[in-house]
């Protein structure tokens, strides 16, 4: 039996079409490995910033604090609220709930809604207690 290779053997991305709870299971994991390779990256940085002494530490604190420089922990943070929003999605999705479509369509929406909440939220705390 000759197979036709014009069809694709099994589902690919370019196969379904992108929904919501689609892009929020792909970006979960984005935003791990991101959490993963800048965080710690910076988490280095300011380590050896802070055992280097006073200078590279004020060195470090400029940098971060830099409008340029402060992407990368707002970033960060709302990489940490939307994984941890995906995560408690996944849990309630591996407890057997919320296959349904409009419900997990839902779930989807909330994930990225209540992780920007929480990072607005805590970035406007961060920058009263500045003022």
């Amino acid at each position: 039996m000759a197979r036709n290779h014009a069809r694709p053997l099994s589902p690919h991305l370019q196969v379904w079409k992108w929904k919501i709870h689609f892009f929020v299971s792909i970006f979960n994991r984005m935003m791990g490995a991101g959490l993963a390779t800048v965080g710690v990256a910076l988490f280095t940085w300011w380590l050896v910033a802070l055992s280097s002494g006073p200078a590279a530490y004020e060195s470090f604190i400029t940098c971060i604090t830099s409008p340029l420089g402060l992407i990368f922990p707002i970033g960060l943070s709302f990489a940490f609220f939307f994984h941890l929003c995906a995560g408690l999605r996944h849990f309630v999705m591996d407890a057997g709930a919320g296959f349904e479509l409009n419900v997990n369509r839902s779930w989807a929406w909330a994930t990225l809604a209540v992780a920007a909440l929480l990072t607005a939220l805590l970035w406007l705390t961060i920058f009263a207690r500045m003022i």
